[in-house]
């Protein structure tokens, strides 16, 4: 972990030339860094326009900085913020005035890493930082920002003061077992653990959600060679991300885009076609058309509008998860003569569309915004990550387990034990019980200056 005695000192602006750049310095060193630099005191928290000073006392630029005194500061530290003209020579001279004056380059997410020792944030709302500068959907953002504000480690806290009052309960029933009162056995505490598993799954199913706003879904083009899957890759995107000839066989590997539908960011994997053949490098191919059906949210099934589904096609059919969403996709309707639109009569999703003149792509997409209707973009979903999910399934786990300890066994000593590990599970997400290896990989993801 980084040493949080030192300066440091990054460009917390993106890199080339721009009008305006942001250099951040937070540390012990930062009020004589300010006199030297700004040659003057600078007013708490108030934007000074001076300039900002060599060695020999030469300009290096003019621009604003302010000044955050600690602990009312981003990192919990000391902090100045130079904002100059944007540049990669104006930011080098800084920089390397910077560096003179005892700050080093600081390592990525490290001003973050340090508001969360600091105890300025939580570990969730630190990643929630990163999480909404990568926010790719409207959705995902403002999910990410409510995290930060906190309501993400409300609800956790929530859940901990919840299992905290039903350890007090049974600890006492364990302590005190002269009492007149049987604490295992008066019906309340099983009342209290079945309140809190419901409060669980609650917040469970919300950071499940988040998850999915934030990493998307995966959307599988599947279906034999030449039926148009790349075509309707490309139609979906509006560019050219596949390629797209007259000859079977085309695509060979997994071919990835983005989209956002119903702000919710959709990983559109044309794949494949599947088909007999000796050709190994065809084979592999195939193999992994196999895998992204497996692993996809929505299996998108092209068939030919002018022959439908095929034996083949039925076979692939067979392979699809219970638990994807199935679109059966009839392509080149301009050749069928075929009328666009969802068809009926069947038991499948199925829209007949051409990739290559855009008609029914509308309907086609509509058909895949009600297949996202169960994943929540309300205002209470907070954004997360999977570590989250599986430290709120090992609570809910933990929790089940304390419910079967006392209703069935009235061991107290071995409910005591489960909600005990619960307490602990979400400590995690918080960062209450977090190890060295964890922080190093998460705060190793953010950008540097942040």
């Amino acid at each position: 972990m980084a040493n949080s005695t030192d300066t440091i000192t990054a460009v917390a602006s993106p890199p080339g030339r721009g009008g305006i750049s942001v250099i951040r310095v937070s540390g012990p060193l930062t009020g004589s860094i300010m006199h030297e630099v700004c040659g003057q005191e600078l007013k708490p928290r108030s934007a000074k326009l001076c300039n900002f000073s060599d060695r020999n006392g030469t300009t290096i630029d003019r621009g604003i900085a302010i000044y955050f005194p600690k602990p009312n500061s981003f990192t919990g530290e000391d902090v100045i913020e130079f904002q100059g003209h944007g540049g990669p020579v104006v930011n080098n001279l800084l920089m390397t005035r910077l560096r003179m004056l005892g700050a080093r380059l600081a390592k990525p997410g490290e001003f973050s890493l340090r508001a969360f020792l600091n105890g300025r944030i939580d570990l969730s709302q630190a990643e929630a930082i990163a999480d909404l500068i990568d926010s790719r959907t409207e959705s995902a953002a403002r999910a990410a920002q409510r995290s930060i504000a906190g309501e993400f480690s409300v609800a956790i806290e929530d859940l901990r003061n919840r299992i905290t009052k039903a350890r007090v309960w049974v600890e006492a029933a364990i302590d005190f077992p002269e009492e007149d009162i049987d604490f295992l056995n008066t019906g309340s505490l099983s009342l209290t653990l079945v309140t809190l598993e419901e409060a669980i799954q609650n917040v469970l199913k919300k950071a499940t959600q988040g998850v999915l706003l934030k990493a998307g879904i995966s959307m599988a083009i599947v279906g034999q060679p030449n039926v148009g899957k790349s075509s309707l890759l490309n139609a979906m995107t509006g560019i050219e991300s596949a390629i797209v000839t007259e000859i079977p066989g085309t695509t060979r590997d997994l071919v990835h885009a983005t989209v956002e539908i119903a702000g919710v960011p959709v990983s559109l994997i044309d794949t494949a076609g599947v088909h007999e053949t000796a050709d190994p490098i065809e084979i592999i191919g195939i193999e992994r058309t196999y895998g992204a059906l497996n692993n996809a949210y929505i299996v998108c099934l092209v068939v030919d509008d002018r022959w439908g589904v095929t034996v083949v096609d039925q076979e692939l059919l067979e392979r699809v998860s219970k638990s994807a969403q199935l679109l059966v996709v009839h392509n080149k309707a301009d050749l069928s003569g075929g009328v666009v639109g969802v068809k009926t009569g069947t038991q499948r999703v199925e829209v007949s569309i051409s990739a290559k003149t855009g008609d029914g792509l509308d309907v086609l997409s509509s058909q895949i915004t009600e297949m996202l209707t169960g994943i929540d973009r309300t205002e209470d979903v907070f954004v997360a990550r999977e570590r989250h999910v599986e430290s709120l399934q090992n609570c809910l786990k933990n929790v089940n387990t304390a419910i079967i300890a006392l209703n069935e066994l009235r061991a107290g000593e071995l409910v005591a034990e489960d909600l005990r590990q619960a307490h602990r599970d979400l400590g995690e997400i918080v960062g209450e019980f977090t190890n060295d290896d964890l922080l190093g990989e998460i705060f190793a993801g953010f950008c540097i200056g942040k």
